[in-house]
């Protein structure tokens, strides 16, 4: 039986209080931690504007790297020596804090962050919510794939308050993964990462363009897989597999009868185009049909279908739905893979096919319908699932363990 998020929080955090102030040992493994030797020097001149902590956030490196192997066993030895030190505290979750809040929980959230190496030890612990704090977090909050506000929210207090030793296995199950995809991959290839619901378009060992990902539901999971693209189809037609037929058209029918029509969507049987109407939506008999959706901009794959041989029969696209990119949990998809600025990475996969530049793509989109292209030199395609990763100077990476392969139900966040 699952335990909630709010429960387990609560629980902890009473905890992590009753330790705080009654605890001589906590503190004092709190402090060991802080005068750890294997931490890594702080910045002499630490300024409040900008990140000065060891390690490199945002980095150019591919997840799939060699160095990153590396980093992550670097970052392993930090979190190893946080474990055996005490871990790090809870951090009160019931507040809303940011800059100019004065609240003791400030204190605890200072120690959290300064442990983590977020924070500089040199900006002391007191009970104000500074911009020393507010860069700290922002550091934190982008290390977690959290949109870096400054503030204190649900998401930020759920990856805060799991232990260091969750984190540490994260960690260890990770660097499996990536040691068995750190060899030659290609020149240019692009990597699906599930749980970060980010794209890598690598060439070089060398990140050229990141883009935000829409992925699987949890009941309709993107696969693992490795694939080569070979074909770019402009405005293209829609085929609905049979799942969704099932599973989304014929309930979405039986509410309104005028679903298909209103999304340009047509079916065809063996004789030709078939009447919405002459069919028995109260059976599922219409799965045995073929379901097409016209080109144009309600189209569910809108402007642009990349593809790649693969069992699954799953894809990555265009959307009209361009505000699920918005999104912090970006899991909405039925299996297939949605790509924001998904033309600047079509003109990348395009670039060695003669004629078809971005200006040329975009003439197309505009003037012609359901046009293939197909690549002179398929570019490989790697789906996969690394929930945490180390970049330049060991910093660690964590992202919410969505389908639970991880195996600990603590990292599962967005379920609980």
């Amino acid at each position: 039986m699952k335990t909630s998020r709010r429960i387990f929080l609560a629980g902890a955090g009473a905890t992590a209080a009753s330790a705080l102030s009654g605890s001589a040992f906590a503190q004092s493994a709190i402090d060991d931690i802080l005068a750890s030797t294997q931490r890594g020097n702080w910045d002499d001149q630490f300024d409040a504007r900008a990140t000065t902590q060891p390690g490199t956030v945002v980095s150019t490196t591919p997840v799939f790297s060699p160095f990153t192997v590396a980093y992550i066993e670097q970052t392993l030895g930090q979190y190893r020596d946080i474990v055996s030190r005490g871990g790090w505290p809870m951090v009160p979750d019931t507040k809303a804090l940011k800059v100019g809040v004065v609240d003791p929980d400030v204190q605890v959230l200072r120690r959290r962050l300064m442990i983590s190496g977020d924070l500089s030890e040199q900006a002391g612990i007191s009970s104000s919510f500074d911009t020393y704090v507010d860069a700290a977090l922002k550091r934190f909050q982008i290390r977690h794939g959290i949109p870096a506000d400054g503030a204190t929210g649900r998401f930020t207090y759920g990856a805060m308050n799991v232990s260091a030793q969750v984190r540490l296995g994260q960690l260890e199950t990770n660097l499996v993964r990536l040691r068995s995809m750190s060899g030659f991959l290609g020149d240019r290839y692009v990597m699906v990462n599930i749980p970060a619901i980010q794209i890598e378009a690598v060439e070089g060992d060398r990140v050229v363009s990141r883009h935000a990902a829409v992925v699987g539901k949890i009941d309709r999971q993107t696969p693992i897989l490795n694939s080569k693209i070979h074909e770019i189809i402009i405005n293209p037609y829609w085929n609905a597999p049979e799942s969704i037929v099932r599973r989304d058209i014929i309930p979405l029918m039986r509410k309104n009868p005028q679903y298909l029509t209103e999304n340009n969507i047509r079916i065809l049987g063996p004789n030709g185009e078939v009447d919405p109407m002459s069919i028995d939506w109260s059976t599922e008999e219409a799965a045995k049909l073929r379901f097409r959706q016209d080109p144009g901009k309600i189209n569910a794959m809108a402007s642009v279908k990349i593809n790649f041989p693969n069992p699954h029969a799953v894809y990555m696209h265009d959307t009209p739905q361009q505000s699920l990119f918005n999104q912090l949990e970006r899991f909405h998809s039925s299996g297939c893979v949605r790509v924001q600025n998904v033309r600047d990475l079509v003109t990348w996969l395009l670039r060695d096919t003669p004629g078809w530049d971005r200006r040329h793509i975009e003439q197309t989109i505009q003037n012609d319908s359901d046009v293939p292209v197909a690549l002179t030199n398929p570019v490989p395609v790697y789906f996969t699932y690394i929930s945490a990763w180390a970049s330049d100077g060991g910093v660690a990476h964590f992202r919410d363990d969505i389908y639970g392969r991880d195996g600990v139900e603590e990292l599962q966040l967005s379920t609980l």
